[in-house]
C-alpha cells in the first residue's frame, strides 16, 4: 500500500481559498477576524496585559492558596491587593489610579 502524499503548506492554503488557483511564491491573504466592537475595544485582560511569573516556596504558596480558598478569591486578586499595599508604603499610585487613563 503507498504512503498518502504529504500535505505541504501551498496545498492547504489552496484548499482553503478554493476557486482561486494559486501560483509558487504568492503571498496568501486570509482573512482576519472581523475588528473589535467600540465597547471592546480595551480587550480582554489578557490582550493587554503584561505576564509576570512568581516563584515561590511550597510552603508560601500553600498559604496563600489557603488564605484564597478562606476568603473564596482567586489568588490573582490577593496578589493585586498585595501590589497596592506596597504601592502606597512606597507613595506610589494605586492601581485604580494607574488604570483610570485607559
Amino acid at each position: 500500500m503507498s504512503k498518502p502524499p504529504k500535505l505541504s503548506l501551498a496545498s492547504i492554503v489552496a484548499a482553503a481559498a478554493p476557486g482561486q488557483p494559486r501560483s509558487s511564491g504568492e503571498v496568501v491573504q486570509l482573512p482576519t477576524a472581523s475588528q473589535p466592537s467600540a465597547a471592546n475595544s480595551r480587550g480582554t485582560l489578557k490582550e493587554r496585559a503584561k505576564q509576570l511569573s512568581v516563584y515561590l516556596e511550597p510552603p508560601v504558596y500553600d498559604q496563600l492558596r489557603d488564605i484564597a480558598y478562606t476568603e473564596r478569591t482567586k489568588i490573582h486578586q490577593l496578589m493585586l491587593e498585595s501590589l497596592d499595599l506596597l504601592f502606597k508604603a512606597r507613595g506610589a499610585l494605586s492601581i485604580d489610579q494607574l488604570t483610570d487613563g485607559r
